[in-house]
């Protein structure tokens, strides 16, 4: 049996988990933080990577367009920089 995936079944998902999501980034937020401080590379990135993608979904969820395009901007940069150490480490 096939679950039912309607429309806007994300969007329900999302705005049904939004404030867990949030308390979620904002741990993730002080991880990179701490990381950053402590010069454990590359967790700042690795950790820094969910919480952009938490907020373009909430960003995405209101839509609220400046807050959905920075995050997708520092997406690419944790990506990029998460490729670059990987393979500078490798």
């Amino acid at each position: 049996m096939q679950a039912s995936r309607g429309p806007g079944s994300l969007e329900t998902w999302l705005a049904t988990h939004e404030q867990t999501l949030k308390w979620i980034a904002l741990l993730l937020g002080l991880g990179s933080t701490i990381a950053i401080v402590q010069d454990w590379q590359p967790w700042p990135m690795i950790l820094g990577l969910p919480f952009c993608v938490i907020w373009i979904a909430c960003g995405w969820l209101h839509g609220e367009r400046q807050l959905k395009w920075i995050n997708v901007v520092f997406t690419a940069l944790y990506v990029y920089g998460i490729v670059r150490w990987t393979i500078l480490s490798g």
